[in-house]
């Protein structure tokens, strides 16, 4: 209690300092929130007064609670696909909250449902597509769910096949669906093995494909150039799980295969992309599109309490979710204002720092005799194995490394690999386990390039004595 206090005191005192980019912000948004509210000058005063009691003492409380917390804004945070929203987010989603727009209705969320039309079909012409149909969502889970629930309803009711490095909601996501589901095999690259999806689909029992733009794993792209051409031999739907690595369509700097398989995006059926992953915005901002905009007809619905103040068509039409933020389109939509997702823009050019940066780091690693990386990184995510003798000695070793690495506010993530994937890369000289523990990082964040030297000083303190 005593250090909450002194903290709550400290936050007291800090009121008088100089402003800095928060108090900047802070602002900012006052000047946005005058002219917002002179849009509803006639209406009778309807706001309280008075802040209520106990809010400060609430608020900074919450802030104290908050720093038992990773450093996620951080670059010296590469753990898991975090990254900090971008100013003009945080800000336009600050500014809409007092509204609380509901995107489900034109009814409940006019104006950021327009906005949230257009955002979305910016997204959309990034992948190449002008008529389309798209909405925000929580995340890319229900995006995936979505596109995979439209391909029962349209007939495409066989088995759902998806590699196994793809992400684990897609098996839980069959058995909602009631789909049976085929994971087809790896390579040691971490992508979908070619060979093992035609064997699956040559059983006829595969209705929906699976392609993943960036797996949770390594950041591997399937050759979603390979399995379009599957698609001429064999009828299915292709939906394409760009919850990650979507935005890198935009990307100067990607290997040739990984640039083949964006560059035929726009072949898919179906895409998921997460803005708040890559696109900079806060949670949850997933996007499902469909390149077919007649797949409004599956969404089609009736009731007596349909909104009805608008002719035109309801996003809750085109959508299983009904209740949406209206905040997260106002955010998108002011960012994508600030950031347009073009080729050779400020935001392309922080997606090739991210990847050139994990090109740097695995090259860093390469050259320790006490790390094996796996494949250099297709997008911006790096694993390695800690060499040992054996298999569990070295999944031990990575866990010491991750802590100690922690203990230095370095904070990288572990990952399960299996055998297949580790053992050309000659990690360990006997298996004793099927699969080590590798250190992952997600080097994600435009500023990692510049923070690298001590990233990596950080992580050889960690790592301990270099072998003699």
């Amino acid at each position: 209690m005593n250090r909450m206090n002194e903290s709550i005191q400290a936050a007291r005192e800090g009121s008088h300092k100089p402003a800095s980019g928060r108090k900047a912000e802070l602002e900012l948004l006052g000047e946005a929130l005058a002219i917002l509210d002179a849009g509803f000058a006639g209406l009778p005063d309807a706001r309280p007064g008075a802040l209520p009691a106990g809010l400060r003492e609430a608020l900074l409380a919450a802030a104290e609670r908050l720093r038992d917390t990773d450093p996620y804004h951080h670059p010296l945070y590469l753990g898991h696909m975090q990254k900090p929203p971008h100013p003009a987010a945080r800000l336009a989603y600050s500014l809409s909250l007092g509204l609380n727009p509901n995107n489900h209705a034109y009814d409940g969320g006019r104006a950021s449902s327009r906005m949230e039309r257009e955002a979305v079909a910016r997204i959309a012409a990034m992948f190449g597509w002008g008529i389309h149909l798209g909405h925000l969502c929580s995340g890319g889970t229900l995006a995936n769910f979505e596109a995979l629930w439209v391909a029962r309803e349209l007939g495409h009711g066989r088995g759902i096949a998806a590699s196994t490095q793809a992400h684990y909601s897609h098996a839980r996501l069959a058995g909602v669906l009631g789909a049976p589901f085929h994971p087809v095999a790896a390579d040691h690259l971490g992508r979908m093995g070619i060979a093992a999806l035609e064997r699956a689909l040559a059983k006829g029992t595969v209705g929906t494909v699976v392609a993943t733009l960036g797996t949770t794993a390594t950041g591997a792209v399937d050759p979603l150039h390979d399995i379009l051409a599957l698609r001429q031999r064999h009828a299915f739907r292709l939906h394409v799980d760009a919850a990650y690595g979507g935005y890198f369509t935009l990307a100067a700097n990607l290997d040739g295969d990984a640039r083949r398989a964006f560059d035929a995006l726009s072949q898919a059926d179906s895409i998921a992309v997460d803005p708040h992953k890559h696109g900079l915005q806060p949670y949850g901002c997933g996007c499902i599109l469909f390149r077919d905009a007649h797949v409004r007809q599956v969404y089609r619905h009736d009731s007596p309490y349909t909104y009805l103040g608008s002719a035109d068509p309801h996003l809750g039409e085109i959508s299983l979710e009904c209740s949406r933020p209206g905040a997260a389109a106002v955010a998108l939509w002011t960012t994508l204002r600030l950031l347009p997702l073009v080729r050779g823009g400020e935001f392309a050019r922080g997606l090739e720092a991210g990847r050139a940066a994990a090109l740097a780091l695995h090259h860093a690693l390469a050259q320790d005799e006490r790390f094996v990386p796996l494949s250099p990184p297709q997008l911006d995510v790096v694993v390695w194995a800690v060499r040992a003798d054996t298999a569990s000695l070295a999944t031990a070793r990575t866990r010491r490394v991750f802590q100690a690495a922690r203990e230095r506010d370095l904070h990288l993530a572990l990952v399960a690999m299996p055998r297949a994937m580790l053992e050309p890369f000659k990690p360990v000289r006997a298996w004793d386990a099927d699969a080590i523990t590798c250190l992952r990082a997600c080097v994600m964040k435009p500023e990692h390039g510049a923070w690298l030297k001590e990233i990596l000083q950080r992580l050889d303190g960690a790592a301990g004595k270099r072998p003699a």
